[in-house]
């Protein structure tokens, strides 16, 4: 190229028209890349892009008064605050608001998020309201309650199955409620309860937030309900009288101890707060409580009774001395615990110095109250009916026996009026007929029980208790347990054989028709065929009440002679879980069942007579069981509380299993041992038992229509021990055949009047046949030939069944029983020992003896008394 064309350098800074000529430039077509000092400005000239301008050294201000010159448009000024060239640059400032809310310059979910301003400002406006709230409630809304009317209470109505009344009781009928004034309540018993409950009282303000707080946060969870801790609190939730356990009760109480704390004397709220607790038997307020546990007035109770007082304030259903409701409630458990809080209590009371060590020393013995008195309109059969009534409601709601007793229920039973009279004068008829305490000594102490039930509904319509709280006896003899059930086992023995099978069946079941043998003494085997060992190594004997060689029979025909050794051997045979789970599934409460021992299957176990004429009905609708009630609703206030709904039905049993029990059972009414039910002249089944010495003798027997059970047994009120009946009555024994079955059907005759006649399932044939070893093929009729023509036992035979002499310890005693050394190891047909009961009635002794009523076909299975006491029936 020639020097002429050659264009002389220029210069980089070029001045003023150098940096106009850059800013116009337009773009090449290749974006230059920049060069050291280069800087992107954030808007090109023309609206380009600013990064397609090269830009010369110089820094940003001097492009920016480049771009200016050129034309090129001013940026819109950043956010204050913010970066140049933001994405939110040029949108304009948002105006401050009164509450920020959203948030203003926060944008997506910060916008909802307070600040910490905000949320403290709105936590003091919140302190405040409710402070203010609070001030005007106090002020103006809250009420102090006066003690006399929180000593009031309304009464329990309880009505029969028709809905007329049956009893009233609790409310201001049961008891005197007078308020006493502080000087009337001695010092001991003020420093009791003080100590015990609230050892502060006199310097607290009143109210405990932090045990309001537990309460609160424990039933939020769903957990027992608490009361206030302080004497202030529980004054004022007596005073309010409302038992609902809830948040809004609990903020209710809260306000009013709060106002209760700052105007009234602290004398005055611990006045009022022992006038107007509930101590159990009925009484509110202090003065009743002396009257109802000790028979004197308030201000003559000694610091020992205060203390018992001040325990029974912890829960009276569980620290009465003679008992409450529910199975926790005995009496002797409630004694356990009444005298360790009343030990507690006294000791509380010196380390708090409100006792002295040598007035400590004066209380040495438990200061035992009296005998409760009969609550009006309790008499005869309704205490019992009402207590188990009660039980029944505790069992299905949350309701406690403290609430029960305050009152204000409307109870709707199942009993039935005609049938519950029916029972009760069927039992003293009998009593009138056989039981002279005055003329025998054997005669005291005789006690019955019974129970009627619906198979097909599970109400039950009639119970005998005993002779009423009115004679003074308290205990519910057909809702306890305790008393053993002999051979009205038996049956569920066979049942577990047809639905299980032995292990010579090989788990088919097997027909009533199989053969075992029925001799006296026979060794039972286990299911290897070897002897079970008895004491010393022995081999272990059963023992029957007839010492007559029966041979080999039917299960149908051992049945109906109840004779013992066919099921001993069968229940090892089956299983004795097999037979356990048979009882269960019936509605046996398991709490209630001996240990599984060869005993088992006589009968050693201890249900209550509710429980087994509702499990009898299982036989009686072909295996369906269903649950036993006596409330069918309850109301308070007009509201129907839940939880009353009727018992489902349950198919527990096999139909074919269930109809040849009942098969069988006829057979027992018909030819057995408990003839005497025939003259019921209608279709029936049922099973007797007696036990060991005669302590205890049943009848549990049904129709389609109703199943109902009658126990009789003698217990010394003193060690509540059962007591031979041998002699009772004038008789050698007293068998389940004779009085119980007397009793039974003399009801059922009343019970079921202007009702069919209604026949039971037919029983298909079922199982198959099985023969212990050395038993001959049963032919098709020898237990109606034998039956027939088989003669009354003969005096001999009764004879054996009260021996002079005993077996030795080997052949009469059960190894698995340790019981049977306590009682010498000779006695008790359960557990191989002589069985001095039956559970038909022998026709005899010496000439003269009067005979009981019943029949002449009698095998006991003996037994030892001394099951577990087993929940009572709710």
């Amino acid at each position: 190229m020639s020097e002429h064309r050659r264009k002389p350098p220029q210069s980089r800074g070029g001045g003023r028209a150098a940096a106009r000529r850059g800013g116009q430039q337009p773009p090449s077509g290749r974006r230059a890349a920049p060069q050291r000092g280069t800087h992107w400005s954030g808007a090109g000239p023309q609206g380009g892009d600013p990064r397609d301008e090269e830009r010369p050294y110089g820094g940003r201000a001097e492009a920016r008064r480049a771009a200016q010159r050129g034309g090129g448009r001013r940026r819109a000024a950043a956010p204050e605050g913010g970066v140049r060239g933001h994405r939110f640059a040029g949108r304009e400032p948002q105006e401050k608001r009164f509450i920020d809310y959203p948030r203003a310059g926060r944008y997506g979910w910060r916008r909802w998020v307070p600040s910490w301003k905000q949320v403290l400002g709105t936590c003091i406006g919140m302190f405040g309201l409710m402070v203010g709230a609070s001030g005007i409630a106090l002020a103006f809304v809250v009420k102090v309650p006066e003690p006399q009317q929180a000593a009031s209470a309304q009464n329990n109505v309880y009505y029969w199955d028709d809905g007329t009344q049956m009893a009233a009781t609790g409310g201001e009928n049961s008891v005197n409620r007078q308020i006493v004034p502080i000087t009337e309540i001695p010092k001991s018993m003020q420093n009791a309860v003080i100590s015990a409950e609230n050892a502060t009282f006199y310097e607290d303000s009143g109210v405990d937030p932090m045990g309001i707080a537990r309460a609160v946060v424990n039933m939020a969870r769903g957990g027992a309900t608490q009361s206030g801790s302080t004497i202030t609190q529980q004054y004022v939730k007596n005073a309010m009288l409302t038992q609902e356990q809830t948040l809004t009760r609990k903020v209710k109480e809260l306000f009013i101890s709060i106002k209760v704390g700052a105007t009234m004397e602290k004398d005055d709220i611990l006045k009022g707060y022992l006038n107007t607790a509930y101590y159990g038997r009925g009484a509110y307020g202090i003065q009743a409580a002396a009257q109802a546990y000790y028979g004197v007035d308030s201000d003559q109770l000694n610091p020992c009774q205060g203390a018992f007082l001040s325990a029974v304030l912890n829960g009276p259903n569980l620290y009465d001395p003679a008992g409450g409701i529910g199975d926790n409630a005995t009496a002797e458990a409630n004694l356990q615990r009444a005298t360790a809080r009343w030990s507690w209590t006294l000791d509380r009371e010196v380390q708090v110095n409100r006792m002295s060590a040598a007035e400590r020393s004066q209380c040495k013995k438990f200061p035992m109250p009296k005998d409760p008195k009969t609550a009006q309109g309790l008499s005869g059969q309704i205490g019992y009916m009402v207590e188990a009534a009660q039980k029944n409601v505790i069992k299905r709601t949350d309701l406690a026996a403290d609430d029960l007793a305050r009152g204000g229920y409307q109870i709707y039973t199942t009993f039935n009026k005609a049938k519950t009279e029916a029972l009760e004068k069927s039992v003293k008829a009998s009593r009138k007929t056989y039981i002279d305490p005055d003329a025998r000594s054997e005669d005291k102490f005789v006690q019955f029980g019974g129970a009627s039930v619906e198979p097909d509904t599970g109400k039950v319509v009639a119970i005998y208790g005993g002779e009423g709280y009115d004679k003074g006896h308290y205990n519910n003899n057909a809702d306890t347990s305790g008393v053993p059930v002999g051979s009205t086992w038996k049956p569920y023995v066979l049942a577990a054989a047809m639905e299980y099978g032995t292990y010579k069946s090989n788990g088919q079941g097997i027909s009533p028709q199989s053969m075992y043998n029925a001799d006296d003494m026979l060794v039972i085997k286990d299911n290897k065929g070897e002897p079970i060992p008895g004491p010393g190594g022995k081999p272990f004997k059963q023992k029957n009440e007839s010492d007559k060689p029966y041979g080999y029979v039917t299960l149908e025909k051992a049945m109906e002679k109840s004779i013992n050794t066919p099921f001993a051997q069968l229940g090892v045979d089956v299983g004795l879980n097999n037979v356990q789970k048979v009882a269960l599934s019936t509605g046996i409460l398991k709490e209630s069942m001996d240990r599984l021992n060869v005993s088992y299957s006589l009968g050693t176990s201890t249900p209550s007579a509710i429980r087994m004429a509702d499990s009898y009905g299982t036989f009686a609708t072909s295996g369906i069981h269903v649950e036993p009630y006596m409330v069918s609703k309850v109301k308070e206030g007009g509201e129907e509380l839940e939880g009353f709904d009727p018992p489902e039905e349950q198919q527990v049993m096999e139909p074919k299993v269930a109809n040849n029990v009942t098969k069988v059972l006829e057979n027992v009414v018909q030819n057995g041992t408990a003839t005497t039910a025939k003259e019921l002249g209608r279709r029936a089944a049922g099973k007797t038992g007696t036990t060991d010495k005669n302590k205890s003798a049943w009848f549990v027997g049904y129709t389609k229509q109703l199943s109902t059970s009658i126990a009789m047994f003698r217990t010394d009120p003193g060690s509540k021990k059962l007591l031979s009946m041998n002699g009772t009555g004038g008789f050698d024994s007293i068998h389940g055949g004779a009085i119980p079955t007397e009793i039974w059907t003399d009801y059922m005759k009343a019970a079921l009047k202007g009702q069919k006649d209604e026949p039971f399932p037919a029983a298909e044939p079922i199982g198959a046949e099985v023969d212990q070893d050395g038993a001959p093929t049963p032919t098709p009729t020898p237990v109606e030939t034998e039956t027939e023509a088989e003669p009354s036992e003969s005096p001999s035979e009764s004879e054996s069944s009260s021996p002079s002499t005993t077996p030795s310890p080997s052949d009469s005693c059960n190894p698995f029983d340790p019981r049977c050394q306590e009682n010498g190891g000779a006695t008790g047909g359960d557990g191989g020992g002589t069985n001095e009961g039956a559970d038909g009635g022998t026709d005899g002794g010496t000439t003269g003896t009067p005979s009981p009523p019943g029949n002449t076909n009698g095998n006991g299975n003996g037994g030892l008394f001394g099951g577990p006491s087993g929940s009572a029936d709710g």
